[in-house]
């Protein structure tokens, strides 16, 4: 099984070799990796690759094939990129970039952090808002050049999942 995984601005090719209970063999791009891989609880995986041990937290969001990972140390926005998904982008074409304009929380949380103000112009990569959720912060960047048209939230506030944060023109 062969596919392509997009973890913010980077895309790598994934592809698993071999799996035999919780030990798996997997190629990412050219680099093969043994790991020992072991779902502690629903979306919480422990991971041991050369005696390290890694936590890993996937998060569902409103999308099957979208993810909010956490790691001790990063969060990410993690996409599985398959047949279907190369499909369907070939088929939106410009409506992607539509879905780089509104920034939303994939989980509960608060508003810690507003570092940008209406009008305010932006860089792909910018962080936009910091959220704080299950006992770690993440940043939320923005998914293109543009300005700050909108901010639906306040620093402190309670926000839902799949709420809209700010907005990109």
């Amino acid at each position: 099984m062969s596919l392509e995984i997009k973890l913010g601005d980077r895309t790598a090719k994934v592809e698993l070799l071999a799996e035999s209970g919780n030990q798996i063999k997997i190629m990412v791009d050219d680099n093969e990796y043994d790991l020992d891989c072991y779902q502690v609880e629903k979306g919480i995986y422990s991971i041991l690759f050369k005696g390290r041990s890694y936590n890993v937290e996937l998060i569902d969001t409103d999308s099957p094939k979208k993810y909010a990972v956490n790691t001790f140390y990063h969060s990410y926005d993690a996409e599985i990129i398959d047949a279907e998904t190369k499909y369907l982008q070939a088929r939106k074409g410009a409506d992607l970039q539509d879905e780089q304009s509104t920034i939303t929380s994939p989980m509960p949380g608060k508003v810690v952090k507003i570092p940008v103000n209406l009008g305010d112009e932006v860089k792909k990569g910018d962080t936009l808002i910091i959220i704080s959720a299950m006992k770690m912060e993440s940043e939320y960047k923005a998914g293109k050049d543009g300005i700050i048209s909108e901010i639906f939230v306040n620093e402190d506030d309670t926000i839902k999942a799949n709420q809209a944060l700010v907005h990109i023109e």
